[in-house]
């Protein structure tokens, strides 16, 4: 199974994943963005959430 990654050191806030792929990418408390823990995640909407990264700090990690 692959799961995002968000690479929070480099991650700027732009919001922009939370935008394109609200169901898996949110804001948590401490500020941060954080992954939804999911069984199976939406290929084709984290890539599009990948693509729009002006940081690319979104990857896809195998587990």
């Amino acid at each position: 199974m692959k799961i995002p990654v968000v690479d929070i050191g480099r991650c700027t806030l732009c919001m922009g994943c939370v935008a394109v792929c609200p169901e898996v990418f949110r804001q948590n408390d401490a500020g941060y963005i954080e992954v939804v823990e999911m069984i199976e995640y939406p290929e084709a909407a984290v890539d599009e959430a990948i693509k729009y990264c002006p940081e690319d700090c979104i990857c896809w990690e195998e587990q």
